[in-house]
């Protein structure tokens, strides 16, 4: 078992930036403020933050079909999305793999690889690589897979996707129709064939909504529900023990979550860029409003670690709040109760983060469950720890 010592760094301790040192040992955070280890790190100068928790991310989707029709095999996909994600300092990794009514990129034979290599692969990932189900709720017919699915423990977070409507709209807009001929593989008229025979059985998704609810319950697994639109929508979602909110689409459905306690996901790309790239809710707003809890990479690996940065730089949050956005607050969400924050005990994953120039944090070095798995700066390699400097309080 290696330790690892962390020497004089500005560390994110509760709520607090403190110059002080760590001690990993094993998985774990073993010590804090003093202590010596086989392997040192010069930490001076640098920030010492949680690991980043990422709830929802579908980057990987780009690994696995950089261009539309054009494929790679699913194990060279993850090894580099996982290299992507430790890079931008994401030490868990929920992958959000949609499993919809159509063939192609989101078919259901898709979903089954990637569950299966991620099952497989997971011990050679250097993040905690997790299974995050994007169920469309029209997909009737994967309702009884799903659900052995859930009972076999096999789904780590669950979430309720309905994006037909939106679907239907985008068959009347030839760019998006295009799109969607590219990802499904599909000609034009078996695409709107498909699209009206699966529209049909409107009236069967609710109770196979509910059925599956109640089975993600029964299981254990963490529900959200996406793009909720009005108050009512995300009431019922509650009601069947849905407690994620994942990108409410207005602030009238944001405050409804909120009152109720629930987690509130908005994606960091939308507060790197300025704003939501459909149009929709500003996230910086709904977190200066209290009415967001998590901040997710949604569709791009660096947006976390530049989205805090981007909040404290535009005074709307300091940086330990700004950091509980992406790391303890995902964690808990998840029911992830050993990770998220720096203290004795918890799970050791731990970033080093150069914040010389403004709104370009770098991570310098990644610790993931107690093991260095990037380092990009080899001159802060110490060595052999000596006695370590006593803790320096400092704010």
């Amino acid at each position: 078992m290696t330790e690892i010592f962390l020497e004089g760094g500005r560390a994110l301790i509760g709520s607090e930036i403190v110059e002080t040192s760590l001690v990993v040992s094993g998985q774990d955070i073993a010590e804090i403020g003093r202590g010596r280890a086989r392997l040192a790190i010069d930490a001076r100068n640098l920030l010492v933050l949680p690991g980043i928790v990422d709830l929802h991310g579908d980057a990987f989707e780009r690994q696995m079909m950089p261009r539309p029709g054009v494929d790679f095999p699913i194990d060279v996909a993850l090894a580099d999305s996982d290299r992507q994600a430790v890079s931008n300092g994401i030490t868990t990794v929920f992958h959000g793999t949609t499993w919809s009514w159509e063939p192609g990129l989101r078919s259901g034979d898709n979903a089954r690889r990637t569950l299966e290599a991620i099952e497989r692969l997971r011990p050679q990932f250097a993040a905690d690589i997790r299974f995050h189900l994007r169920h469309e709720t029209y997909n009737l017919d994967a309702e009884d897979e799903i659900g052995q699915w859930l009972a076999e423990g096999r789904i780590d977070l669950f979430a309720f996707n309905d994006h037909m409507a939106s679907t239907i709209r985008d068959l009347a807009k030839p760019n998006k129709r295009g799109r969607l001929v590219d990802r499904t593989g599909l000609s034009d008229a078996a695409l709107e064939e498909l699209v009206g025979r699966v529209a049909a059985r409107a009236a069967d998704v609710p109770a196979s909504t509910a059925r599956l609810a109640a089975a993600a319950r029964v299981a254990e697994v963490r529900m959200l529900s996406h793009d909720d639109a009005t108050p009512a929508m995300r009431k019922a979602y509650r009601d069947m023990g849905v407690t994620i909110a994942e990108f409410p689409v207005n602030e009238e459905t944001a405050r409804e979550a909120a009152a109720a306690g629930d987690a509130i996901i908005y994606g960091a790309p939308n507060v790197v860029r300025g704003g939501s790239h459909t149009g929709w809710t500003r996230a910086s707003d709904m977190i200066a409003k209290g009415l967001c809890s998590v901040l997710a990479s949604d569709y791009y690996y660096p947006a976390q670690l530049l989205a805090t940065f981007r909040l404290v730089a535009d005074g709307v949050l300091p940086l330990a709040q700004a950091w509980k956005l992406i790391s303890e607050a995902p964690a808990e969400a998840a029911g992830l109760s050993d990770r998220g924050m720096i203290k004795e005990g918890r799970r050791a994953d731990i970033l080093l983060v150069d914040d010389t120039v403004p709104l370009r944090p770098r991570v310098v070095a990644v610790i993931a469950a107690g093991k260095l798995v990037q380092l990009t700066d080899g001159t802060r390699l110490l060595g052999s720890a000596a006695a370590p400097r006593e803790a320096i309080a400092a704010v």
